[in-house]
């Protein structure tokens, strides 16, 4: 590959400000990589993440966890005309990451965290852990990255540079090359004309695939169903049992409340009780967490209270958007 450098956006690691989705005072600061990195990359594309909320009331309980978000390809491309897809690899990662920068496209990428100096005090060179960012400035040459990952815009080099694009040492062959999506920017479509209807659109899909119970209630009765479980296994598997449960339980309802904000704002929609039950079960659920910590120290704990009155507001909430998008 011919030593290059090739950036996309003007934005840098000194001059990023996160979407007011990530302000610092909110219940829960991140959801998931994924969502999260979406959030910046819309933002830092001038586009308002604020109006693919809509996701957020199809969220359900799978069974052993609360959905992990996503926003789905359809929606970003009925909002804002950006076209996701599975990009088939089949060269060097790097390469393809400055081909497409090149075109004027972007790539989601699936790293290693061990590699990310954004994550020190977590997994940065403590842990190997599967998450995802996306490149958007690459110097090939200086071994210096440029990315979006989490809630935020970060830079790293070096060493690190040749441990997220696999580069300078042998891996082991059995290690499957990552999944990496392409994102094409050419249709974007850079003002807000017509955004409300198209949103609107999608909350009446995202209601018909809502679940056909309450998925609080549902995540309720597991986490109880679960207590002897957790007690037995200890903290460190209940940090994960909360993160896959509660956490995004909790952050999929902070969001939900910023999108019926949104509606409110953009739509005339007039949700804010919906927005308040919302952020009910959002707050509601961090103070569950805590409580649900105990019993993964054998403590007794009622849950089943605070569960019944989250579900109640959730439930309230749903109708409420529910009613809205009829009348609308």
């Amino acid at each position: 590959m011919t030593t290059t450098s090739v950036s996309l956006l003007p934005v840098t690691a000194a001059t990023f400000v996160p979407s007011a989705l990530h302000a610092a005072d909110r219940d829960w600061t991140e959801t998931n990589c994924y969502v999260d990195l979406w959030i910046e990359v819309l933002s830092s594309l001038g586009l308002d993440p604020g109006a693919a909320g809509a996701c957020t009331l199809s969220a359900r309980f799978e069974g052993d966890q609360w959905t992990f978000l996503k926003y789905p390809p359809e929606d970003l491309r009925a909002l804002y005309g950006v076209e996701v897809s599975e990009l088939n690899v089949w060269r060097p990662v790097l390469d393809h990451v400055v081909e497409h920068l090149r075109l004027g496209n972007l790539l989601t990428v699936e790293v290693d965290g061990w590699y990310l100096p954004d994550t020190a005090g977590a997994s940065y060179r403590t842990e190997h852990v599967k998450t995802t960012i996306v490149p958007q400035d690459v110097d090939v040459e200086g071994r210096r990255l440029g990315y979006f990952h989490n809630a935020g815009y970060f830079e790293l080099s070096d060493d690190d540079f040749d441990g997220v694009f696999r580069l300078g040492r042998t891996f082991d062959a059995d290690v499957l090359p990552p999944y990496v999506e392409l994102v094409r920017l050419d249709r974007a479509r850079r003002d807000d004309a017509g955004l409300p209807d198209r949103v609107r659109a999608l909350v009446g899909d995202h209601l018909a695939r809502r679940p056909d119970g309450n998925p609080v209630a549902d995540l309720g009765e597991r986490v109880q169903a679960d207590a002897a479980w957790l007690a037995a296994e200890g903290l460190e598997t209940f940090h994960k049992y909360a993160f896959g449960t509660l956490r995004q339980c909790g952050s999929t309802a902070e969001l939900a409340s910023d999108f019926c904000d949104w509606l409110s704002a953009h739509a005339g929609a007039g949700l804010d009780d919906a927005a308040a039950d919302f952020r009910a079960v959002s707050q509601g659920m961090k103070t569950v967490q805590l409580q649900a910590a105990r019993l993964a120290r054998g403590r007794s704990v009622d849950l089943a209270t605070p569960f019944a009155a989250l579900a109640e507001r959730w439930a309230s909430a749903v109708g409420r958007v529910e009613e809205w998008h009829r009348q609308a």
